[in-house]
């Protein structure tokens, strides 16, 4: 995803229009000119303005939230005295990892009681959690209190609206008073004037009467507990409302082990009774599928690789050899991924799938050579140390073997050139894919060597190349065409010169962008409605 931060401001009751000339235009005008900016996006609703400012990719988030609050302050005075811009949670686009609903089936509790379990309880929580950003509450029902006035009563004490506003927000409050000494202690005086039932409502004093009566709320209004208006319903599997939670993971944070302690610490909140919690959403579930996919991936390819090798060279000790190289080459590429903080994920590890056949080229060219130098020693009736011999045959191919891995390598250095989602997706294939070859590449020349020591004996069994079946095959279908090219040189370079230049139109053609389709196995179903639709008929 893009470095990315929003900046979400909150202005009730006004227009799309309102809010795009006076809050959301100001915001956009003022980050314009901020360092490392890529792009801004803006969104004007009902009552909400969002700011999606866009950063360069190497861009560290925390530096460019710094940014974005450095600017918003010079605009601040240029913004309706009673509108406050604030800014979304460091995360990302792809930082929502898993979303949970609260159900109860026994009637204990309503819908407004569980959201109010949710937001004063498991949300802060869950918000305590090692690498959540954000605890987003979904559906519901927030409860508050409602005064329904009558306007013959108001008319009749002669009050105003405003007098009924002005009275509950100046007892909605605590006070404190000065202290007195008593018995050598300070007591400190405090006016409790919290509105905690519906009775403290009703009792607050609008003004008196001309005989020295108090008029309350309760004589001029109606105080009720009622709904608060919502912009979301939740349900679950059609079995009626509910209320959800989606936690959001912060930006850099791993994914897996973001979830796994989530997961932990829900198990240790104590839910209201006759309440369960059911999990609607785990990234984990993806993770681990496709982690567990390439892993036997990665299991069959050595596999195979192993098995071909045997054929080959028909001569099991041998064999081993590179059998051996290959997962502690495997194993040694984990050590800077770790170093470097890549997550095994589908690209990372498939980095590492993609370089297992070339892997062990190095060794097999030491190991045929070795074979060859040996099947040439015992025919001419073992003359001299076998060791030396060994020793001759991976020097005469050792450096060249090292390099044509390195060689290979450089093969993927282009993909460290791509920006944007592209190279989001492919550097860590790139990175985890030269790790590989590069250690491919030392133990070619270090393990490969020590071990052909151990397991091969100078009466061995080798089988010449000339001798095996098809290694015969394979010469009789190769050869026709190694000597046609050594044959015609100039004509065959030609024609290479040829084909790559007719091949230069289309390749100018293919554009900037690389980005392959990807099938996670999972469905999204969206339907769409008419806009305007009301929440409830939706």
């Amino acid at each position: 995803s893009d470095n990315q931060v929003i900046v979400y401001t909150e202005w009730m009751g006004r227009s799309p229009q309102v809010i795009e000339d006076q809050v959301t235009y100001p915001i956009v005008s003022a980050l314009l000119g901020a360092p490392k900016v890529k792009d801004i996006r803006a969104f004007s609703d009902y009552g909400y303005s969002y700011v999606y400012v866009i950063f360069e990719d190497n861009t560290d988030v925390y530096w460019a939230r710094s940014r974005v609050l450095e600017y918003l302050s010079k605009v601040n005075d240029k913004l309706p005295k009673d509108v406050q811009p604030n800014l979304g949670p460091d995360a990302t686009g792809v930082g929502w990892v898993l979303e949970y609903a609260l159900r109860d089936k026994s009637g204990e509790n309503s819908l407004a009681d569980l959201t109010a379990f949710q937001n004063w309880h498991l949300k802060y929580a869950l918000q305590s959690v090692k690498g959540v950003a954000e605890v987003a509450t979904i559906g519901g029902m927030g409860k508050q209190y409602q005064i329904t006035l009558r306007p013959d009563a108001l008319l009749a004490y002669q009050l105003s609206v405003k007098d009924v506003i002005m009275a509950v927000q100046k007892s909605n409050q605590e006070s404190g008073a000065r202290l007195l000494d008593i018995g050598g202690r300070e007591q400190m005086i405090t006016l409790h004037g919290y509105v905690k039932s519906l009775e403290d409502l009703e009792s607050i004093v609008l003004k008196t009467d001309g005989a020295g009566n108090p008029i309350q709320i309760k004589d001029v209004a109606e105080v009720e507990l009622g709904p608060d208006l919502r912009r979301g319903i939740t349900d679950l599997n059609g079995q009626g409302e509910t209320v959800g939670g989606v936690v959001v993971m912060r930006d850099k944070s791993n994914a897996l082990d973001v979830i796994n302690r989530v997961k932990a610490k829900l198990h240790s909140v104590a839910l209201p009774k006759g309440t369960e919690l059911v999990i609607t959403y785990d990234r984990s579930d993806l993770i681990q599928k496709a982690i567990h996919t390439l892993n036997k991936e990665l299991f069959t390819e050595m596999l195979i690789v192993s098995l071909l090798i045997f054929i080959f060279l028909l001569h099991f000790p041998s064999a081993l050899v590179p059998i051996i190289t290959l997962p502690i080459a495997v194993i040694l590429a984990f050590i800077p991924m770790y170093l470097m903080r890549l997550t095994s994920n589908v690209m990372s590890l498939g980095g590492i799938a993609i370089a297992i056949g070339a892997m062990v080229d190095a060794s097999i060219v030491v190991i045929e050579n070795a074979h060859k130098k040996l099947a040439l020693w015992q025919a001419e009736g073992q003359k001299g140390d076998y060791k030396v011999l060994l020793l001759e045959a991976v020097k005469e191919v050792g450096a060249p073997s090292f390099y044509s891995l390195l060689v290979i390598s450089v093969a993927f250095l282009p993909i460290f050139t791509l920006t944007g989602m592209e190279g989001r997706l492919f550097t860590p294939l790139a990175f985890t894919k030269n790790f590989a070859m590069f250690f491919a590449a030392i133990l070619s020349v270090t393990l490969v060597p020590a071990l052909l020591f151990l397991v091969i004996r100078p009466s061995a069994r080798i089988h010449a190349e000339e001798h095996h079946p098809i290694s015969r095959f394979l010469y009789r279908k190769y050869e026709p065409a190694v000597r046609f090219v050594l044959q015609y040189p100039r004509q065959v370079i030609l024609a290479a010169i040829v084909v790559f230049l007719i091949s230069m139109p289309l390749f100018l053609k293919l554009g900037s962008e690389f980005m392959p389709p990807l099938n996670e196995g999972s469905i999204l179903y969206m339907p769409t409605t008419p806009p305007g639709i009301s929440s409830s008929t939706a």
